[in-house]
């Protein structure tokens, strides 16, 4: 750690090690000029302390130990291989170069990644193919290319105002957004509803994951 509480890792390869990030006065800097392979980093900070600086992760693993909310760094890490377990809210996973003219964004990207051990609520994944991505299982679902179904969607009766909210803002969506994961369990809370009526209309559309 540096005399300002940064934790560094750059320009270096990192192979078969296990790194426990999760020191809460510290900010973590993965990147830039760093490849990571075969690791596993488990992640106990808030989002604004972390961040992903042009990094590649390669067939790593990220043991998220508390819920990580809004953390738009996975856009700035190329990602291949991975999984991921652990809860996270209002992340973005991908290629969106326009959401941050930093040359670590230009470099973002999802493939082959695997979330079926994660829980996530109102995550995207940006201008990479879902179809390579093993997405969380129900109480989870998924809308694979929402911006263009949206009127597919729109169509439904959804519970509570999920509808008229959520349904119905898909076409504001940016558009690089081909997923969105949401929790059945945390959108019947809030719209208050139940999981069950989000399962009754979910089982009848193909192209939803869950």
């Amino acid at each position: 750690m540096d005399r300002f509480g940064n934790v560094l890792f750059e320009n270096r390869e990192i192979e078969n090690e296990r790194l426990e990030l999760m020191d809460k006065e510290a900010h973590y800097f993965l990147g830039p000029h760093l490849t990571m392979r075969n690791c596993t980093l488990v992640l106990k900070v808030p989002a604004q302390r972390l961040f992903f600086v042009g990094a590649r992760f390669i067939d790593c693993t990220f043991e998220v130990k508390q819920e990580l909310k809004n953390h738009q760094q996975w856009l700035a890490a190329s990602l291949t291989g991975c999984q991921f377990k652990g809860r996270m809210s209002g992340c973005d996973f991908g290629h969106w170069p326009e959401y941050m003219d930093l040359p670590g964004f230009q470099l973002g990207s999802i493939a082959d990644c695997d979330f079926t051990e994660a829980r996530l609520d109102g995550c995207r994944i940006m201008g990479s193919d879902p179809a390579t991505l093993r997405f969380p299982k129900w109480p989870c679902f998924t809308l694979l290319e929402p911006i263009r179904r949206a009127p597919e969607l729109r169509g439904a009766q959804w519970p509570g105002q999920f509808g008229s909210i959520v349904i119905e803002g898909l076409h504001k969506q940016p558009a690089p957004t081909r997923a969105l994961t949401l929790s059945a369990e945390l959108e019947a809370k809030h719209f208050e509803t139940t999981p069950d009526a989000f399962r009754s209309v979910i089982e009848r559309f193909d192209g939803i994951v869950y």
